[in-house]
């Protein structure tokens, strides 16, 4: 296959310019070359040096990631940056990203994953940022005590042993469950508009615990990494339904 039409594939499926205005990534190719073929493609969460250069390791042509090098714009490739970038180059390895269009895509994202593991239902995409949406809101089959709920979690996600932590500030039976991966404590206040019972996400903020005593909703918090990995199996699927030779690479945070 060509790289170009991976790619393009890619970008059509995950609606990749409609989030262009309101992603501080570039998403896309963002490192290399979208000419020649590719038969073998890596995936990981987290593009880094630790990724790439296993990337190389594995005989990849491309490595696509949620996370990518480039936040905002870069000024220089120098230090780090440069050091992160040369195993890719040196080795004509293209580096493909997909940041929010990937926590928001409503079957292959990283939130429907999550959806997927606790079996949601009547799903709706949730976590508005401008006119997209980076999660997903489902119900669950039957109400559950949220001490179960954030177990079910604990079992199913890799969390590096930190385990899943719980501000139980809400109702202890829960039906209604809104998702935000990774950093996602900031659609609280959304949450409580839609009158889910629990947001899950990744990573808190000090803030959160207060704001959800007051709101009286709960939040889970199931690690950055582990509940974004979703998404880039997803897109490995896909390129093995397409015929292509994959690898994933897990290089786990703990956070």
């Amino acid at each position: 296959m060509d790289r170009s039409d991976l790619f393009a594939r890619y970008d059509e499926e995950l609606r990749t310019d409609d989030y262009a205005d309101v992603d501080a990534s570039p998403n896309g190719l963002q490192v290399g070359s979208d000419e020649g073929t590719v038969e073998h493609v890596a995936f990981a969460v987290d593009a880094a040096v630790a990724t790439a250069e296993r990337a190389v390791a594995v005989g990849a042509d491309v490595l696509v990631t949620h996370h990518g090098f480039v936040w905002g714009g870069l000024d220089r490739v120098t230090g780090r940056e440069y050091e992160r970038i040369v195993p890719l180059a040196r080795n004509d390895v293209s580096l493909y990203v997909s940041h929010l269009p990937l926590d928001g895509h409503q079957t292959l994202g990283n939130a429907a994953g999550v959806g997927d593991v606790l079996d949601l239902h009547e799903r709706d995409p949730f976590g508005a940022l401008g006119p997209e949406y980076v999660g997903q809101r489902g119900r669950l089959a039957d109400p559950t005590s949220i001490y179960d709920l954030t177990a079910r979690l604990d079992d199913a996600l890799d969390t590096g042993g930190r385990g899943v932590r719980l501000v139980d500030a809400g109702p202890e039976q829960v039906e209604d469950v809104a998702v935000v991966t990774g950093s996602g404590v900031d659609w609280l206040d959304e949450a409580v508009d839609v009158g889910a019972d629990v947001l899950v996400t990744g990573e808190g903020k000090q803030k959160v615990y207060h704001e959800a005593q007051e709101a009286e909703i709960n939040v889970v918090l199931a690690g950055h990494y582990a509940t974004e990995t979703f998404g880039v199996q997803a897109l490995q699927e896909r390129a093995e339904e397409w015929g292509l030779e994959t690898t994933y690479i897990d290089e786990p945070t703990g956070l």
